[in-house]
């Protein structure tokens, strides 16, 4: 424990080193709901104001981006030789990886209360009671801790800090081939059946619906299930790239 949190400690001073990567983390999700809720809401029909339905799903691309540079400083670490001073000092593997995940929560945390603060301030008004928002921000953080952990183990197996970067693009790619900025009906019937059965949809629905105070259903579920799985994936993975790694 106390590793990780030395790992954890420099990874936040290492963020705090890069400002143009905390800014982009922190101020890309709020130019992409202003983008979208400024100049494309008033031509998308949800049966909402676009704000009140747009918010969650820019919450969950907040965390896409945020794994994006844990992915990147994983692959740094490895790739400058840092890892064999921390074998050398018998730091293990997990600690190392728990410190960018840590790191990785940190910076989502701050990006999502950002945006929330931004949505709030252009319009959207929450309906949920104190066990909503308590359930919300709990699917919110399982999605964050999972493709963090998936992040880790990106970065982990590709050799170059710029081929961890592309991790980027497919997690980001993720929320707009979801219900996260349009209703599945209207997209075209060939990628209906991917976006609906894909983990962003459900918990983009979950937390909007706890966040509205409407009927979830079943999404929850689907959505808790789906987080489990990948940061299962990602932790077992991340174990076993590091072992291969500096085996």
């Amino acid at each position: 424990m106390s590793d990780a949190l030395a790992m954890t400690a420099r990874c936040f001073r290492l963020t705090t080193r890069q400002p143009d990567s905390l800014l982009t983390s922190l101020l890309l999700p709020v130019l992409l709901m202003l983008l979208f809720v400024v100049l494309f809401g008033g031509a998308i029909h949800t049966g909402t104001r676009y704000v009140t339905y747009v918010v969650p799903g820019v919450l969950l691309l907040c965390a896409g981006y945020g794994a994006a540079i844990t992915a990147v400083s994983v692959s740094q670490d490895m790739a400058g030789g840092i890892i064999d001073r921390f074998r050398s000092l018998d730091v293990r593997g997990a600690a190392f990886l728990a410190g960018h995940v840590a790191a990785s929560l940190a910076r989502n945390l701050a990006s999502t209360v950002l945006v929330f603060g931004v949505a709030c301030a252009i319009g959207f008004r929450p309906h949920a009671g104190p066990a909503g928002s308590l359930a919300a921000a709990g699917v919110l953080l399982m999605y964050i801790l999972a493709v963090s952990w998936l992040a880790a183990a990106f970065g982990l197996a590709v050799k170059t800090p710029e081929a961890a970067n592309g991790f980027m693009f497919g997690v980001a790619f993720l929320p707009y081939a979801s219900s996260a900025f349009v209703p599945i009906a209207t997209m075209p019937g060939w990628i209906r059946g991917f976006a609906r059965d894909q983990p962003v949809t459900p918990a983009t629905e979950t937390i909007r619906g706890l966040l509205l105070g409407a009927p979830v259903g079943s999404r929850p579920w689907a959505a808790l299930a789906w987080c489990v799985a990948i940061l299962a994936a990602g932790v077992v993975m991340s174990g076993v790239l590091f072992r291969r790694r500096t085996g």
